[in-house]
């Protein structure tokens, strides 16, 4: 594992090269965050951003999700892919946030992952983002990154790795560090040709050194 100043440094580096951390799906309501985010399952952010004003215009509240077909949200997130299977999530999702929740999106870990197609890494974004608690994002682009790093041991499971990041990254850091790496992994870290030369963290990355870079 890294010492603590130089995890520090690589969440400084960050900072540096990406001020603005913030999550690049596009929303306005709590919900429609929660949404998009299912929605990105296998999907580009951009798709996802191309495809929600059609929807959400076409369902502009929790009420109108849940008196949809699944059929009906299906025809607009098509594009989105594994879409039979999002579609009856929202409109699933939009009956319990009513039936359970008031109409609000929770607060909690549990509470979050017990709502249809919510998982850790959904629940996470929702909790750094919405209600600001500290948050581990582990996604494809967090996971590949931070294990070339060295600031997990390698492994490719999502809650290995939150486990490990909580370890070591600053709880009030996690969920803007999160959404850095995946500025990072888009412009820089890619998962096929990473311009390591380039990186302002290839001092302190074990990938890099070992690339000899």
């Amino acid at each position: 594992m890294k010492r603590k100043s130089t995890v520090l440094r690589i969440i400084e580096a960050l900072k540096t090269l990406y001020p603005d951390a913030v999550c690049s799906l596009i929303y306005q309501k709590d919900y429609e965050l929660l949404f998009a985010t299912r929605l990105s399952a296998q999907c580009t952010d951009a798709r996802v951003n191309q495809v929600t004003p059609v929807l959400f215009a076409a369902f502009p509240t929790l009420e109108a999700f849940a008196a949809a077909t699944p059929e009906e949200v299906g025809s607009i997130i098509r594009s989105c892919g594994l879409y039979q299977t999002k579609a009856r999530d929202l409109v699933a999702c939009a009956k319990m946030l009513l039936e359970q929740y008031n109409g609000k999106v929770p607060d909690t870990m549990e509470a979050l992952t017990s709502l249809p197609g919510v998982g850790r890494k959904t629940a996470n974004l929702i909790l750094g983002d919405i209600f600001h608690k500290p948050a581990i994002v582990a996604d494809t682009h967090c996971i590949r990154i931070t294990g070339r790093l060295g600031l997990t041991d390698g492994t490719k499971d999502p809650l290995q790795v939150e486990k490990q990041l909580r370890a070591v990254i600053p709880p009030e850091e996690g969920s803007d560090f999160c959404h850095r790496l995946v500025l990072h992994g888009r412009a820089v870290c890619m998962a096929r040709s990473p311009a390591c030369a380039d990186c302002l963290l290839k001092k302190d990355c074990d990938y890099a050194k070992a690339q000899h870079i």
